[in-house]
């Protein structure tokens, strides 16, 4: 099954994700528009956006995990993943500037709600990893230091967890489930660098 799994993925082009991801962002904002999203449209719209954004950070750090342990290939696909998901935090972000705030008291919202301090401090951090997924910065920084900067993707879903932590009011457990799930994809890879570290070290 999974063999035949990865034989279709591979006839599949990685361009494919550009084409369907704006998809998902242009219902939204139809949703919006219609009256769809309740009394206060620009908040949900935020927060689907939100949640799109933190769906798919989940979905590059689970590529490798998902190879190790169930051996689906999706590794042409993260790159694609890693563009389509700061297109989803930029959708987030001008939502909140453009329909929320409306460009008022940005700088002292940014600096005084540290759910919005965590949430810039991420886009910040995503912003070199999108301006280097190219071929081009491949070669120009070369393999060993293209893929250190794109390790930035781990701080970065945990900022993504914590922002959503930090935004809900009151106990509740979907940002938690988000978190842990962040949480375990990130131990998932830390142990198999281990044991790549280990198996290198007894070669030797």
């Amino acid at each position: 099954m999974v063999d035949r799994l990865n034989t279709v993925l591979r006839r599949m082009p990685a361009w494919a994700i550009y084409i369907l991801a704006p998809l998902p962002v242009l219902w939204i904002y139809y949703l919006g528009l219609t009256g769809g999203l309740g009394i206060d449209p620009a908040k949900r719209i935020e927060h689907e956006l939100g949640l799109w954004s933190l769906w798919l950070l989940i979905a590059g750090l689970a590529v490798t995990p998902i190879r190790r342990w169930f051996g689906l290939n999706l590794l042409k696909f993260r790159r694609a993943i890693g563009v389509v998901t700061f297109f989803y935090l930029l959708a987030h972000l001008l939502t909140w500037l453009v329909l929320d705030v409306q460009f008022q008291n940005v700088w002292a919202d940014i600096v005084k709600r540290w759910y919005i301090t965590v949430g810039m401090l991420a886009f910040v951090l995503m912003l070199p990893l999108a301006l280097t997924s190219n071929n081009c910065s491949l070669r120009r920084l070369g393999p060993v230091r293209w893929r250190r900067l794109h390790k930035m993707v781990y701080p970065i879903a945990l900022l993504g967890a914590l922002h959503f932590l930090l935004l809900v009011k009151g106990f509740q457990w979907e940002p938690i489930l988000y978190a842990l799930v962040i949480a375990v994809l990130l131990a998932a890879r830390l142990n198999l660098q281990t044991l790549r570290l280990f198996r290198v070290s007894t070669r030797a």
